[in-house]
């Protein structure tokens, strides 16, 4: 199958676990060293229960790169979940960095904030693209038809306005929504050569989701 990085950010944003897996065991087929996939396929496996091949594939990352925090943060949650959950529906958690959908630094996992009324929000489908606009010295985003949805702190919306401006691209989703917040998935799709050294998300205060096997949110629009 022809698989790509989109695609297996895409079926960890819609929680579609097994073709996730599926989509980045052919990405490492066509490239065993790439690491991002590697660190993604050890998640969708244990999401889905199966704790003693996440542990191989983080551990495939390590022997790549042995400080890769990702696999390092990672490993270490699991390190006490038994190698494979026995009961079908049985649910567990795992805290993590969304991080692990791409790379550290590129990719963050907000809270809006004053976001836009509950009607408006209702509409929202987990996964669906995000306009980004500044005004004011904000961050703000909008749906396809222009509708105003929230808004990024102001600590994270003012370092990447200095980025948006000096020409990086980024990216924005939808990742839950209920009438009474949103949150979004934001990944750089570009940065510019001056900000090479330069990450567009700092590590700390990183949102943290829970995850489970079965999941069922009774006023989430998933």
């Amino acid at each position: 199958m022809i698989a790509s990085k989109n695609q297996a950010i895409q079926t960890a944003l819609h929680g579609d676990w097994l073709y996730a897996t599926k989509i980045n065991k052919a990405i490492i087929n066509d490239n065993p060293h790439d690491i991002e996939a590697l660190n993604r396929l050890a998640f969708a496996y244990a999401i889905q229960g199966d704790i003693k091949k996440a542990k191989s594939f983080y551990k495939r990352v390590l022997k790549i790169d042995p400080l890769n925090p990702i696999a390092l943060k990672n490993i270490k949650r699991i390190s006490d979940l038994p190698s494979r959950q026995s009961k079908k529906n049985e649910t567990y958690t795992i805290p993590v960095n969304h991080a692990f959908i791409e790379e550290v630094g590129k990719t963050k996992v907000v809270e809006l904030i004053n976001v836009a009324p509950s009607k408006v929000i209702a509409a929202l489908a987990v996964g669906q693209p995000l306009g980004i606009f500044i005004k004011r010295s904000k961050i703000f985003f909008q749906d396809q038809n222009k509708r105003y949805i929230g808004a990024l702190p102001d600590d994270i919306g003012k370092r990447l306005i200095k980025f948006v401006k000096g020409g990086n691209k980024y990216e924005a989703y939808v990742k839950s929504a209920t009438t009474n917040y949103v949150v979004i998935f934001i990944k750089e799709e570009l940065r510019k050569a001056r900000f090479k050294d330069q990450p567009s998300f700092l590590q700390g205060n990183d949102y943290s989701l829970e995850f489970e096997k079965k999941r069922q949110p009774k006023d989430h629009n998933d």
